[in-house]
């Protein structure tokens, strides 16, 4: 599954080639809770298509009903200058669009945005760019500049700027059951998924659409796929000789994430092949995650999944993890727990 932006600006850039009227939205203030952040943006043509959200749906019901339909006295204009539109204000409005309580979000909307700007956006996400897409309040001009790392929206007196990425990458090392899952929540997500696997015994039967296959081995993969802030690799297939290279090779990149599925034994064996064989010591191996996931008692397949997922996005957003998480924590204190219960019983 697509970026979800990268998918809004495709649309956006289909319709204003083909010449047809269209306005693009941007989420700009939120106060109180609200159903998308601050940068969502969605995209609406004037035959009543709707590429994107900014709620739950009840504010682009309303939006479609003012542009595409031109109906109340509210009606939207077809062109011009970009105006502002805020919703929620009121306990009457948050209840009639779906807001959650005193939850409010102001909109920038843009009203035909230039086709030529819009398609050379997607062309330099398609190159893997991140990009500032700023717009000049007056009268819509838009500039767009290639930067080095990502930002939150700015609005500032008399300009919009918004960041756009290409999408998140997620490389999985082993085709086997388990990844299966965890590339399908991936994409989901919507990240860009590769599976890389030179055993064919499990690449036969490998049956996810829409993921990148590859036969070659780990470390060259890692290695040809370039990893940068925006991607993430997780080795599944406890085979040192199939993950230990890759994992080290991708310690030499900026990837977000890296960890690799194995228990706490497996775990600690690795890290002292790799420091006893291969050269490395502690603080090289300090971005190296396992045993990965979060604990949430996962025993099957699926579940483990869902706990290697939900780390993966907690560290892409940001978000520290409470020691209460950490499976291997946890497991060392339930094991603390349960010596210390076998003693009393003793």
């Amino acid at each position: 599954m697509e970026n979800l932006d990268v998918t809004v600006l495709r649309a956006l850039r289909d319709w204003r080639l083909a010449g047809k009227p269209a306005l693009l939205v941007t989420v700009v203030r939120t106060w109180g809770s609200s159903p998308r952040p601050v940068g969502s943006i969605m995209a609406l043509c004037a035959d009543g298509s709707v590429m994107g959200s900014v709620s739950g749906g009840c504010i682009e019901d309303d939006l479609i009903a003012r542009y595409a339909h031109a109906a109340g006295a509210d009606a939207l204009p077809r062109s011009g200058p970009p105006q502002f539109a805020k919703y929620g204000v009121t306990a009457d409005e948050a209840f009639r669009f779906g807001l959650p309580c005193g939850g409010t979000l102001e909109l920038l909307l843009e009203f035909d945005p230039d086709g030529a700007s819009i398609a050379a956006l997607v062309q330099a996400l398609d190159a893997g760019r991140l990009m500032h897409r700023r717009v000049r309040l007056g009268d819509g001009a838009v500039t767009l500049e290639a930067t080095d790392a990502p930002a939150e929206l700015v609005l500032g007196g008399a300009q919009l700027t918004n960041t756009f990425g290409p999408e998140y990458r997620m490389l999985i090392i082993g085709a086997g059951q388990m990844s299966e899952y965890l590339a399908t929540m991936a994409q989901f997500c919507g990240f860009a998924v590769s599976v890389c696997d030179p055993r064919e015994e499990y690449r036969s039967a490998w049956s996810v659409p829409g993921v990148r296959l590859l036969t070659s081995m780990p470390d060259d993969t890692v290695a040809a796929f370039v990893p940068d802030a925006r991607s993430c690799v997780v080795a599944l297939t406890h085979d040192p000789k199939l993950d230990d290279l890759a994992l080290l090779q991708a310690l030499d990149t900026p990837a977000f994430y890296i960890g690799a599925i194995g228990s706490r034994r497996n775990n600690a064996a690795r890290r002292q092949r790799m420091i006893e064989h291969l050269g490395q010591t502690e603080e090289g191996l300090a971005r190296l995650r396992g045993p990965i996931g979060i604990y949430i008692g996962s025993k099957t397949p699926p579940e483990i999944a869902v706990s290697v997922m939900a780390e993966v996005l907690a560290v892409k957003n940001g978000v520290p993890l409470p020691r209460d998480m950490d499976v291997a924590h946890v497991k060392d204190s339930q094991g603390q727990a349960a010596a210390g219960s076998a003693c009393k019983v003793g």
